[in-house]
């Protein structure tokens, strides 16, 4: 099981708690533990990432191990520590102002 943190914004839309367990098929990279999750979550289906493209939405970032993975390949492997459920896959809302 992957475990996944959200945002506040995503755990209103899902009306879950902070951190939400998932089963991810090997190998287990970014895209597989978003498609697992919106499959689960259908409504966070275009929240995440963009419909049409795929890519992640500019003001989403993702961090595993301590680690930002927001600018990697969505088939990147994740850690062994976030594919075991030692550590969550964190899914962040940035924040932007002036």
């Amino acid at each position: 099981m992957i475990r996944v943190v959200l945002p506040y914004h995503l755990r209103t839309l899902t009306q879950t708690g902070k951190e939400v367990e998932l089963h991810v098929e090997e190998p287990a990279t970014i895209d597989s533990v978003l498609g697992a999750l919106e499959a689960r979550y259908p409504v966070l289906r275009g929240t995440i990432r963009d419909y049409s493209t795929g890519e992640r939405r500019p003001f989403i970032r993702f961090f595993a191990c301590g680690e930002d993975f927001s600018l990697e390949a969505l088939d990147t492997p994740l850690p062994d520590a976030v594919r075991t459920g030692l550590e969550p896959f964190r899914i962040v809302g940035a924040m932007a102002g002036g």
